[in-house]
């Protein structure tokens, strides 16, 4: 079954992309809440990058399938008395939106590891209640993030608010491929823009997401 969830998945975003005219994006497998046997699933059905929200949630599931070679990434606030964990166990964190994050992660990355891939979450709908920083706070960050030892920029995350008007929702997520743009014409390896969920990717995809965050249409609904 989940197999087949993923099959159908792939072939929406590459319908969506080619819809736009525009690459297909990566596809990150939203694995919270969902157990470790539904995740090595999915991943004997090929899939290999997946994102979990809380860091001692995926602490046990990331050690129970340390063996199939899969890419975790934290997509979920991350707390400052949790970053050296977070540092440890994921290849990349998308959620960094303050500069104390970003001398935590550094100095507790494993030196024997790769750099920690990391996006810069915005805030780009101006919610009280979501996390992200200010757009005009992106340089800053950058800066801080490119000169920081064992991290490594890849670009900015973004959760719009689901405005029941799609030209609300296509006008955040042109807001956040202009900021991509201009933060990619400062750090030339910029290449990743993640935005787009199960129910907003096309147009996510539209205004140039590289990689989507998808949950329920691979998994269905959530454990209670």
């Amino acid at each position: 079954m989940l197999a087949d969830t993923l099959s159908e998945t792939l072939q929406h975003l590459e319908n969506a992309a080619k819809d736009a005219h525009r690459p297909a994006p990566a596809l990150l497998a939203v694995s919270k809440l969902q157990p470790a046997a539904s995740i090595a699933a999915l991943a004997r059905a090929g899939q290999r990058a997946f994102g979990e929200n809380y860091v001692q949630e995926a602490q046990g599931k990331i050690g129970e399938l340390a063996g199939m070679g899969l890419e975790w990434h934290l997509i979920g606030h991350l707390q400052s008395n949790k970053a050296d964990i977070a540092a440890r166990l994921f290849d990349w964190v998308q959620t960094v939106d303050r500069h104390k994050l970003i001398g935590a992660l550094s100095r507790y990355r494993p030196a024997d590891r790769a750099a920690l891939n990391v996006l810069i979450q915005v805030n780009i709908d101006d919610e009280a209640s979501k996390h992200g920083c200010d757009p005009d706070e992106i340089p800053a960050l950058a800066e801080a993030i490119v000169a920081a030892p064992q991290l490594r920029l890849r670009g900015l995350m973004a959760i719009p608010a689901p405005h029941p008007d799609p030209a609300a929702r296509s006008a955040a997520f042109g807001r956040m491929k202009t900021l991509q743009d201009a933060l990619a014409e400062q750090h030339p390896g910029i290449d990743t823009l993640s935005m787009g969920m199960s129910g907003d990717f096309a147009e996510a995809i539209a205004h140039g997401a590289t990689m989507v965050r998808i949950g329920t249409a691979l998994f269905g609904a959530r454990p209670a």
